[in-house]
């Protein structure tokens, strides 16, 4: 029997990030991945131009649908258009599963400059946070969260609201050191295992697919992100393009 795994994010054309590679992510973890879409994106592995959002109404649609035919206990959220939106999303999941073990990767900007969300709203994050049970920003995302705040601040804030994984990638101090926040106190450090060379498109999104995948699994909390970043490397150091390939089982 498939064992379902649902995500909630943009369509990226090349597949580098949002839907496609949570998919593929989902699929290498031998799990069947359903997915919402937020957004249509226009955009290669390169550059991105425009982003066309789905309304609320259908997103919530879609996620009631798939609710009828599947048992989902975890899910993956990606870019939404704001946090009153994410937060309409989760109440909704916690409506139809109570239990629903919730990823947040808050994607706030694209590379290209683009802004996904609209802060205006940031008094409604607190809630977002509440409902989530990790959340995944890299540094260039945290600093963009509170600006007043320093990162130590920052971190402080959430943590108090929820886990958080926090991706090194664009580290300036230690590249590719990433660090784990949970029970409140409890920090981890996760060095980098492999010396990666080569950057990739839609990292944050594998990563944050591939810890949603390790949860579902009901595998420890500590396991479960050191797979994550395993898996996640291993995608890193795939080939030399900015697209990566997935290692399946």
């Amino acid at each position: 029997m498939n064992e379902y795994i649902l995500t909630i994010a943009g369509f990226d054309p090349s597949s580098g990030a949002g839907l496609t590679s949570d998919i593929k992510t989902f699929e290498a973890h031998d799990l069947y991945g359903l997915s919402v879409c937020t957004a249509v994106t226009v955009q290669n592995d390169i550059g991105f131009k425009d982003c066309i959002w789905i309304k609320e109404t259908v997103i919530l649609n879609q996620i009631q649908t798939l609710f009828e035919r599947f048992s989902i206990s975890v899910v993956k959220i990606g870019i939404v258009e704001s946090w009153n939106v994410l937060l309409n999303i989760q109440k909704l999941l916690k409506r139809l599963n109570p239990e629903i073990v919730i990823v947040l990767d808050p994607v706030l900007k694209a590379s290209a400059g683009f802004n996904f969300h609209n802060n205006s709203a940031m008094d409604v994050f607190e809630n977002v946070l509440e409902n989530c049970d990790f959340i995944t920003p890299n540094y260039e995302e945290i600093q963009s969260l509170f600006p007043e705040k320093t990162i130590e601040e920052t971190i402080e804030f959430l943590s108090e609201r929820t886990n958080i994984y926090l991706k090194g990638g664009h580290r300036e101090d230690k590249k590719g050191w990433d660090e784990v926040y949970h029970s409140k106190i409890v920090q981890l450090n996760l060095p980098p295992i492999e010396n990666f060379v080569y950057e990739k498109h839609g990292s944050g999104c594998v990563l944050s697919s591939a810890l949603a995948s390790n949860l579902h699994k009901g595998i420890l909390l500590e396991d479960a992100v050191k797979n994550a970043k395993v898996y996640t490397e291993r995608f890193l150091n795939s080939n030399i393009s900015l697209l990566g390939n997935h290692q399946y089982s």
